[in-house]
């Protein structure tokens, strides 16, 4: 059963048809960008332009090496494999919100032909409310360990592995970098914070078609036209701030594909609902300096508005 406010509002009409009617989002939105590194990005032109920038904007500082043999395991720009022309498909991008918590949506998020999901996502116990299925799983390093340790008890105890499953590293720092060549290499960690790590514990053995690495300069551009946050002014918060994991798996689905539908993301009535769907006692929302979920929820409120996505909402007692 569907809460009284859950509305599909999205039309048939591919999002494209939406975004060139509104005159901010349609300056705004730049499809040429590409979303992901592959071994043809490690090119002069784009060199030139990201040794400038620190991670996760750029490649400031990042050994020539490493970056070098870490993208030249990459094979494929793209985040699908064999799309259909002219088909219209839609995705789901699920986020750990505690509005999910007695949704009912598993259902109707696993009906989507891709269903993405980010750090501590808990299925099991839950899927009446956030589903079964995950196609893409993404996460920094940093973020994934956290993950892993934080929400254990409460049932993160591995991340999602499936045959449909593919990995999305979100690239923060180095640490990235390493732990996808690692991952790809079967081999252990060989330098660095995650020294001596062994990737298949995480991802079991995986070829390299199932890992992904996100562009620096997408991310980049989604920060600067979508995200600008005061706190990149802010000289204390600045070099911590950047957009939160979930902010750029939906707007990776927004640059990817036909219809973007977001659940368990941020809401106006947050204050609602604890922390993550999978708290046993009510938490509130913390808010960190790193992100700025403000912003955040009040960019997915107005696509949601202009159809441009579909955003899952419904009162505390629905």
């Amino acid at each position: 059963q569907r809460s009284r406010q859950y509305s599909t509002k999205q039309t048939r009409l591919p999002k494209l048809g939406w975004i060139m009617k509104h005159p901010v989002f349609r300056r705004k939105f730049q499809f040429s960008v590409p979303v992901l590194q592959w071994a043809e990005s490690f090119a002069r032109p784009t060199w030139e332009q990201l040794k400038k920038r620190k991670p996760p904007y750029g490649w400031k500082e990042l050994p020539v090496n490493v970056l070098d043999s870490t993208l030249s395991l990459l094979k494929s720009s793209d985040l699908f494999d064999g799309r259909s022309p002219g088909r219209c498909i839609r995705r789901a991008v699920v986020g750990n919100g505690g509005i999910l918590r007695g949704s009912r949506q598993g259902m109707n998020i696993d009906s989507h032909d891709f269903v993405f999901r980010m750090n501590g996502a808990v299925i099991t116990g839950f899927e009446e409310d956030v589903g079964t299925r995950t196609s893409f799983y993404g996460f920094t390093t940093n973020t994934l360990k956290h993950a892993l340790s934080w929400y254990h008890d409460d049932g993160f105890t591995e991340i999602p592995q499936s045959p449909e499953t593919k990995y999305i590293f979100i690239p923060s720092d180095l640490r990235d970098y390493v732990m996808i060549a690692a991952a790809i290499r079967g081999q252990t960690v060989s330098l660095g914070t995650d020294r001596g790590d062994r990737p298949w514990e995480h991802f079991g053995h995986q070829a390299a078609e199932n890992f992904r690495l996100l562009h620096p300069g997408f991310i980049s551009y989604v920060t600067h036209k979508f995200l600008s946050s005061p706190r990149l002014a802010d000289v204390r918060v600045r070099e911590m701030y950047m957009p939160s994991t979930g902010a750029l798996m939906l707007m990776t689905a927004l640059h990817t594909c036909d219809q973007v539908s977001a659940f368990g993301f941020l809401t106006r009535n947050y204050a609602s609902f604890s922390d993550h769907y999978y708290d046993s006692v009510w938490r509130p929302l913390k808010f960190y300096a790193n992100h700025d979920l403000p912003m955040e929820g009040e960019l997915w409120e107005e696509l949601y508005r202009h159809r441009i996505i579909m955003l899952y909402q419904r009162s505390a007692d629905s």
